[in-house]
This record gives C-alpha cells, structure tokens and sequence, in this order.
C-alpha cells in the first residue's frame, strides 16, 4: 500500500478548507498526499494519536513520523505539488509571526469566512 509523504488532517465541515484540499488533491499527481477529515466518523478509531480537539483548532499534517502544524501543514503540501514558492514567504522569518497570527485568526473564525466568501458556513460533509 502506498504511504503518503504527508498526511493532512482537515476539517471536512469547511467549506474554505474542504476547497483547498480539494485544489491540492488535484495538483498531487503523484499521490504524495493523503487527506484525513477528522470529523469523520471513524476518524478516531483510525487515528487515535490525533487530538481532533486540537486537529479542530489548528490544521495538523503527519509528516516523516512528525506532526507539524497550521502554515507549516499548507507549506510542506504545497511544496510537495511543487508550488511551495506560493506558500514560502509565510514562512520567512521576517513575515512568519504575523503569517502564523492571522492563520489562527481564519482558523477560529473560518465558519464565518466561509460563509462570507462562499455562501455557505459549513457543509455536511463537503466532498473532496
């Protein structure tokens, strides 16, 4: 069985979020990303490690055996479908604080965006 470079645990609830797993799974032609959602429902049985509490307050990925969180999550996946020079300057130590501070500021509120930008606050299950 294949085993993904990275494992992204999402919020399949979101439709902001649900989106940009949805872009990354098409970029990831050589599958080196696997896509988690943990609210479902046997998401716990097959991960127990994960904290979904946690998983549902900051975007974790599971990479080299290490969990990595929030913009260091979007980074590593990007960078995987080669355009991790689009995710890089968040990462730069200058911009890096303030990119981390308005992370967290989306993914407290990320309902609210969605149904700002979207239409729709959350999804039953939104399909990736």
């Amino acid at each position: 069985m294949h085993k993904p470079d990275l494992i992204i645990f999402y919020d399949g609830q979101c439709p902001l979020c649900v989106r940009e797993m949805t872009h990354l799974k098409v970029k990831d032609k050589d599958l080196k990303i696997g896509f988690e959602d943990i609210l479902a429902p046997d998401f716990a049985r097959r991960y127990p490690d994960v904290d979904v509490a946690a998983a549902n307050r900051i975007l974790h990925g599971l990479q080299d055996g290490n969990m990595i969180y929030g913009l260091d999550v979007t980074h590593a996946a990007w960078s995987l479908v080669g355009k991790g020079w689009l995710t890089a300057p968040l990462r730069w130590p200058v911009l890096r604080w303030f990119a981390d501070k308005a992370y967290l500021f989306f993914a407290r509120n990320r309902y609210q965006i969605s149904k700002l930008l979207t239409g729709q606050a959350r999804c039953e299950r939104c399909q990736l």
